[in-house]
């Protein structure tokens, strides 16, 4: 029964796939009417393709008929007696027929067979595959990757997600960053910090010295769902290992423990990074800064912009907001308004946020006068980068 529904299913496949070939050779070349078929049969195809797929079991034989090869491609089943070399063999041969015969890019078909290798439990073939596809430089949308991961992370086997991890980060040039996400997700519930370490040693020689930027965007991911212990101890392993942290890596931490108002931790960290010989940007100080205003210590917020200053690294309009800010809600007008006043005098124009943060300030300590200065100057503001043909527009 199950290889009767299978044969039909292949047969589907097989005769849309024969259309869909037929009318893209005499279609395009016909009237208007034929080439909307065309589109029809098109997306028919697509449809069919995918459904059919999905309906064939992993492992059935289907004994029935060959059809030419110049009518249908070479399609090929997945075989009880097949190994799982010539079943990844039989789906790449067919993959390429259907993108010789289309002239499509095969992602959307790709994709539906690790799917259906998911589906099936099936993830050592599903890595063959992506290895395969990867030599042959056919690209694989994301949605895949990601497939394949959330099927090693619903097995509860870590030991399989980092090794799945480690096959797509050599399968593909790059992950995306829901790729990350879903990896360090698996961890929430995870407690083998030694087989984390152990994947962090073995990143570091598999792909070096990519592995740097691996590294970070793993640290980021994990922070990002809440796992900070386990990010700073892949920064701690990051130190031993030849993928050294850099300076992204450095703002990386620095942001982290600035988040969770671990100021003296994220201090020692800004020392260990010029120790290290790496230089602090822009991003470095703003991190800095924002971590220690949240904290109220301002006076190292002063000391620290003053060190940007004499480094040569221009402060820009993120670093004012912070201390214009942070010195006018601790009561510190005068200090907020220098620091606005140098802003525009190095020609850095005041967002919104600075004026309403000092419009309002002003009015809770009584300066009105002043309050309404800033406020007719805000709206002089905006309306210069508007424009008049905004406010022409937004007067009708």
């Amino acid at each position: 029964m199950v290889a009767g529904r299978a044969k039909l299913s292949t047969l589907t496949f097989l005769l849309c796939r024969s259309c869909f070939n037929y009318t893209l050779s005499v279609g395009l070349h016909s009237s208007p009417k034929k080439i909307r078929a065309f589109n029809i049969l098109h997306q028919c195809g697509n449809f069919f393709l995918d459904n059919c797929i999905k309906s064939i079991p992993v492992g059935v034989l289907l004994s029935w008929p060959t059809f030419a090869p110049c009518n249908f491609g070479c399609c090929q089943s997945f075989s009880t007696q097949a190994s799982l070399a010539e079943i990844v063999d039989g789906v790449l041969t067919e993959i390429l027929s259907v993108m010789a015969n289309s002239q499509s890019s095969g992602e959307e078909l790709c994709a539906a067979y690790i799917d259906k290798f998911c589906n099936d439990k099936n993830l050592s073939g599903a890595i063959r595959l992506v290895r395969t596809l990867h030599d042959k430089n056919i690209a694989l949308p994301s949605s895949a990757y990601n497939r394949l991961l959330k099927a090693a992370v619903d097995e509860n086997d870590i030991c399989l997600l980092c090794q799945t991890f480690k096959d797509l980060l050599l399968s593909c040039k790059s992950l995306n960053s829901s790729t990350y996400l879903i990896f360090a997700q698996a961890f929430i519930k995870e407690n083998d910090i030694h087989c984390l370490l152990r994947f962090v040693r073995e990143i570091s020689d598999l792909i070096f010295p990519s592995s740097t930027t691996v590294m970070n965007r793993i640290i980021f991911a994990f922070a990002e769902c809440g796992q900070v212990d386990k990010a700073l101890l892949i920064f701690d392993q990051m130190k031993s290992l030849k993928s050294k942290p850099d300076v992204i890596t450095y703002n990386t931490i620095l942001g982290i423990l600035g988040k969770c108002g671990r100021t003296n931790e994220m201090l020692k960290e800004f020392v260990a990074m010029k120790e290290d010989g790496l230089i602090p940007d822009i991003v470095s100080y703003n991190t800095l800064i924002t971590g220690l205003r949240k904290v109220g210590r301002l006076e190292l917020c002063l000391v620290f912009f003053r060190e940007m200053c004499e480094r040569g690294i221009e402060p820009d309009l993120r670093t004012y907001n912070a201390l214009i800010d942070s010195f006018g809600k601790y009561g510190n007008i005068e200090e907020s308004l220098r620091l606005f006043s140098e802003m525009k005098h190095r020609g850095i124009c005041p967002s919104v946020h600075v004026y309403k943060s000092l419009i309002s300030i002003l009015r809770k300590m009584g300066k009105l006068e002043l309050a309404v200065a800033f406020s007719n100057e805000m709206k002089e503001s905006i309306s210069n980068r508007r424009g008049p043909n905004y406010i022409q527009r937004k007067n009708r």
